[in-house]
């Protein structure tokens, strides 16, 4: 299976699950461990998923917008570090 193959098959079973361990994860994609980490890093550096230790989730559209516009938007007023929202230093 291709990298975006499996991204596609990943990103839909957490929406089915919500949030879900690493393990239970790639049983039910039916995907070795390792690739999965390949392909949980790539959406989570797209901006739609979030890890918390082994722990996996779907973003809303909501908080997926809002980390794409701070990591792409540098004129915000605002950096959300490790889920906090700060005031940007100048």
């Amino acid at each position: 299976m291709n990298a975006e193959d499996m991204d596609w098959l990943v990103y839909h079973q957490l929406q089915e699950c919500g949030e879900v361990g690493e393990d239970e994860l790639a049983a039910r994609c039916g995907i070795d461990p390792a690739h999965l980490g390949a392909s949980l890093a790539r959406l989570e550096q797209s901006c739609l998923i979030e890890r918390s230790g082994t722990k996996v989730r779907m973003l809303t559209f909501g908080e997926a917008l809002i980390k794409n516009q701070s990591k792409y938007e540098e004129d915000l007023p605002y950096v959300i570090e490790n889920g906090v929202i700060r005031a940007r230093n100048p």
